[in-house]
């Protein structure tokens, strides 16, 4: 797979289809008596298939998904901070919800039928009203993105992925964004993929190298069922 090296995406790290493939099959495993294997190992498919960042994915509400208008919008984020005594830091982090990263990651991210069955999966393993996460801690609270992380990192391990070529979860944002740019081969032969500016506004870009495209005010109305031929 060739790695798109654009700086204005920042791809360095992508998971191969052998790899997804691999993480697809562990993910979904059950005990003999049918509970699940893993805690909400959909999620890490709903981030492959929508290039959400691990805070962002964590700080989403069941109201900030359309089902019926296959969209979910991104207004906030969950962050992780190091503790500080005066100017040192201290043992352990602090986790606040807030809003995401830019400006331009306040967006709304089109749905594939992936994407939709994810948020399925979870929701029937844990619903607790739309005013909730849809990733929920132990408690209902929003889940820290750091316990996210060593859950994906347990399931590459378990998936039979080497230590040596294992990757966090913004390699789940690199692999969307290179396959888009990348495309995919269509029935009838020829490859479907994205503008790096539709990849872009998709992930809630901002870096000086793209900063042309910002100048004309983005329609996301064009964005709309961008991705339904792209289930990862």
């Amino acid at each position: 797979m060739f790695v798109c090296c654009l700086d204005t995406l920042q791809i360095t790290a992508v998971f191969s289809t052998e790899e997804i493939e691999l993480l697809k099959a562990e993910a979904f495993k059950h005990f003999g008596n049918g509970k699940p294997l893993y805690k909400q190992s959909a999620v890490y498919f709903l981030m492959l298939n929508t290039g959400l960042r691990r805070g962002e994915v964590c700080g989403l509400l069941n109201s900030d998904i359309d089902l019926e208008h296959r969209v979910l919008h991104v207004r906030r984020a969950v962050k992780e901070y190091y503790r500080r005594d005066g100017m040192d830091r201290a043992k352990g982090q602090e986790t606040k919800v807030g809003p995401p990263k830019s400006a331009t990651s306040v967006r709304d991210v089109p749905l594939n039928d992936t994407a939709i069955e994810m948020i399925n999966r979870l929701r029937k393993k844990v619903y607790l009203g739309e005013d909730t996460p849809l990733i929920p801690n132990e408690k209902g609270n929003f889940i820290k993105p750091i316990n996210l992380l060593r859950r994906f990192y347990r399931l590459q391990t378990a998936a039979g992925i080497p230590e040596e070529k294992q990757k966090g979860l913004h390699a789940l944002r690199h692999t969307f964004a290179t396959t888009l740019i990348n495309g995919i081969k269509q029935p009838d032969g020829t490859i479907k993929s994205l503008t790096v500016k539709q990849v872009a506004d998709l992930l809630g870009h901002t870096t000086t190298e793209i900063a042309e495209l910002y100048y004309v005010k983005k329609d996301n109305t064009k964005l709309e069922g961008l991705t339904d031929a792209f289930n990862l």
